[in-house]
Formats: C-alpha cells, structure tokens, sequence
C-alpha cells in the first residue's frame, strides 16, 4: 500500500492531499530514510512524521484497505508523540 494511503486509511493524517503533501515536503520517514508518497510500506516498518511542533513515530502493525474509524488505531503502534522533542532540538 502507498505510504499517502497508508496516512489516510489508519487516520494517522485525515485527507491524502494532506498525507501526500507531508511526504513530498520530506515531514515523513520510513524507516530512517525521508520517504515519498508512493512509497510502499509493509508490517514492521517504522513511519517518523513531523507537522509543525508535533513529531510522531509509529509502527505499521496491519495493512487494511478499508477501515472503520474505530478500528483505525490497531493499524499502528504508537512509539512516541511529542512536542517538546522538536523544541529541543531547535533549542
């Protein structure tokens, strides 16, 4: 599955306009590396995302076309959302 599709259906990121513009904007990384939309992600690997002050990284656990909004979150494990870390490093 694409990575923008990806965003969208786990509602990490609730349009794919919007997904797809965070990763053509390199605020998305997949596995360590700065990844594109059309990325292909698979179960295991591990999405880093940056929107404003926010940083999010996220493990893919299942990949399901389609979704219902209660099942969304089981898509993914949270494996840190913070704010602080970006002010940090900003210093």
């Amino acid at each position: 599955m694409r990575l923008d599709k990806f965003l969208k259906v786990s509602r990490i990121i609730k349009r794919r306009t919007v997904a797809k513009e965070a990763c053509d904007g390199g605020r998305v990384s997949l596995n360590g590396r700065t990844a594109k939309a059309g990325n292909e992600v698979k179960e295991g690997d591990v999405m880093e995302i940056r929107f404003g002050s926010r940083l999010g990284r996220y493990e893919i656990v299942s990949i399901k076309e389609t979704v219902r909004k209660e099942e969304a979150a089981e898509m993914y494990r949270v494996l840190q959302e913070d704010e602080a870390v970006l002010a940090e490093r900003n210093g």
